[in-house]
């Protein structure tokens, strides 16, 4: 009967050799992933939405940066359609950053992330 119960040898992972490899590749990964996390904090998506009248910007993590507010759309009898419209801007620009770090992310990992990121 062999005895170590996985084949390969020195504990199953196939030598000293591959885990060194293995041990490499998961360090460039985490240098990766920290380079792509910088990135998205550096990077500013802008978004617009009621024809350009509500201007909303975010970073590539999500964090909301600016909102710019165009007086012409300010209409006190129907102050709904103004909330609506930051709203339509603030949901886009935070899809797109939400797309923006996925993409990142799935580029270093290969899609292994299983929806981690």
């Amino acid at each position: 009967m062999a005895r170590g119960g996985f084949p390969g040898g020195r504990g199953g992972f196939g030598g000293g050799a591959n885990m060194q490899q293995l041990l490499r590749q998961a360090q460039k990964m985490q240098a990766d992933m920290e380079k792509a996390q910088q990135e998205l904090g550096e990077a500013e998506l802008e978004v617009s939405s009621g024809g350009g009248m509500v201007i909303c910007k975010v970073t590539g993590k999500g964090e909301l940066k600016s909102i710019k507010i165009n007086p012409q759309i300010v209409d006190p009898d129907d102050v709904e359609m103004l909330e609506d419209t930051i709203c339509a801007a603030v949901k886009e620009a935070l899809r797109q950053a939400n797309e923006l770090s996925s993409q990142k992310m799935n580029n270093i990992t290969g899609g292994m992330g299983g929806g981690l990121f």
